[in-house]
């Protein structure tokens, strides 16, 4: 194996994790970003509110796109596994 491949399969390796952690990072972001914003007009600093919308919200996007992310990861070991022989090469 050169270190052009070893770094390729990392890379792809990572950009697959990136991949399916996107919707709930991004609607934590959109959640938090709206708290944030309703706590400054408000004057409301509560700490319990910042953390459970957060929490509901992206439980609730990984159930959603719970479906999404088993076919990202399904695809990405099925090539894994496909391709062992070339690999060994």
């Amino acid at each position: 194996m050169s270190p052009d491949f070893v770094i390729g399969f990392a890379r792809q390796g990572i950009e697959t994790a990136l991949m399916m952690a996107l919707p709930m990072l991004l609607v934590g972001l959109a959640v938090g970003v709206f708290v944030s914003i309703l706590q400054a007009a408000t004057q409301i600093q509560e700490m319990t509110l910042t953390f459970v919308p957060k929490i509901v919200s992206m439980f609730i996007a990984l159930i959603i796109a719970f479906p999404w992310i088993m076919d990202k990861m399904i695809s990405y070991t099925r090539d894994l596994i496909l391709n062992i022989p070339n690999y060994i090469r």
